[in-house]
């Protein structure tokens, strides 16, 4: 099983109906046999996007930070970085995972070939409007245009399926749609753009938390399971449901009132609690396999994020932006590789274990993601350790671009 079917069992029904009457425009699988590859599904290019994206945005925000360039766009340079990474990087990394795994809940039929193209032109055209386009108003439409796109489209399919289990994440989609807009609103001084980010970020979290508490138990016990290790995960239970009510609630207080110190003592609670639902899932056993110990790493800086985030409010004098790199650098950085990583060699029928080029992958983000985070704490060392930081990070994805494109570009394996 891989990490897209996390969420319940495949049915292709749907498929098999119309495969019998006679219907030849899809393989067994649900593609589009007739396009390229990498429109089959939808983690094939928007995987292969988000790694450029990120590759490439952070080493443009560096050099904007130190000349002070600012592109024609409707942000400021600082907006932009934050924008591209929220809702350009991190959006197609959601895209490239609901597309993927909805015909798998729902069993209906993929998004591949033209219409897949569509989306991604919709990504591309919100990437060069935040870039080119100075009307703030233009701008907005031309880049909500692919989140509210996707959100209706897993929408359209949780319902036709009647798949209501997943209802929530397209609840989350729908949410991810309106931070944009609140962020773009910033603009034009309809509203502050900080809501904005901060609603992304809670939906970021909120996904992590739960899809993350899925599948990081499910592998580990799936990997000790054909080991013969009889020392498996907990069981999903009071802890877990704990951590998770915990976590939704700290993440609205967070978003709706930031600066109250009842927010930030449930964020401590949330993160004290994500750490020991972690701790229960055998993490010190899966040191022995890199796949594996990835995905406890990921959601070891969720934890860690979500507590500092909370730790800032309640001591003012703990850098608010460490935090924040914690939980983007850190978590949504870690989490999003592991996820891409397994999922591209997996759905492509490849064998899912790290070579050294993902090794590298993970090195690269774990470290940058530690001197992103450490920067703020440093007044003499400030500026190296954010270069250092962002530019290693950077490199991790452009890694994963070199090796994995390829793999995204060419038909499965078997």
């Amino acid at each position: 099983m891989t990490v897209l079917e996390q969420h319940g069992p495949t049915d292709r029904s749907v498929l098999r109906r119309r495969r019998g009457a006679g219907d030849d425009g899809r393989d067994g699988r649900g593609r589009v046999p007739s396009t390229l590859p990498i429109l089959h599904y939808g983690f094939r290019p928007f995987f292969l996007l988000a790694a450029l994206h990120a590759g490439l945005a952070i080493p443009a925000w560096l050099l904007m930070f130190r000349t002070g360039w600012t592109p024609a766009g409707p942000f400021a340079a600082l907006d932009w970085h934050v924008h591209e990474m929220l809702f350009g990087y991190l959006g197609a990394v959601i895209a490239g995972f609901v597309l993927t795994a909805v015909p798998n809940w729902t069993g209906r039929l993929p998004l591949s070939g033209g219409p897949l193209a569509g989306l991604v032109g919709l990504w591309f055209l919100g990437r060069a409007a935040n870039l080119t386009v100075g009307d703030p108003l233009l701008a907005m439409a031309a880049d909500l245009a692919f989140p509210l796109v996707l959100a209706a489209a897993v929408w359209r399919e949780v319902v036709a399926g009647r798949n209501w289990r997943n209802a929530p994440v397209a609840a989350m989609l729908t949410l991810f749609a309106l931070a944009n807009g609140l962020h773009h609103s910033g603009a034009f001084a309809i509203s502050a753009a900080a809501p904005g980010m901060r609603l992304a970020l809670g939906v970021a979290t909120v996904l992590i938390a739960l899809i993350g508490g899925r599948i990081v138990p499910s592998f580990t016990r799936n990997w000790l399971a054909r080991n013969g290790d009889g020392r498996l995960p907990a069981s999903f239970g009071i802890v877990d449901k704990a951590a998770l009510a915990a976590t939704v609630a700290a993440v609205a207080a967070w978003v709706a009132v930031p600066d109250l110190l009842a927010s930030g003592g449930l964020l401590v609670l949330a993160g004290t609690l994500l750490a020991v639902r972690l701790a229960r899932w055998r993490g010190d056993l899966a040191i022995r396999e890199p796949i594996v110990l990835v995905l406890h790493l990921g959601y070891g800086w969720l934890a860690a994020a979500v507590f500092l985030l909370g730790a800032a409010i309640l001591a003012p004098g703990l850098p608010a932006s460490a935090a924040v790199h914690a939980l983007t650098a850190g978590a949504v950085g870690t989490m999003t590789l592991a996820v891409m990583t397994r999922a591209s060699l997996g759905h492509t029928g490849r064998a899912i274990e790290a070579d050294g080029w993902t090794l590298a992958i993970y090195a690269a983000v774990s470290a940058g993601a530690l001197l992103r985070v450490a920067a703020p704490f440093s007044d003499t060392h400030y500026l190296t350790l954010l270069t250092a930081g962002g530019t290693l990070w950077s490199l991790a994805f452009l890694l994963f671009a070199l090796r994995y494109g390829p793999i995204l570009c060419k038909p499965r394996k078997g």
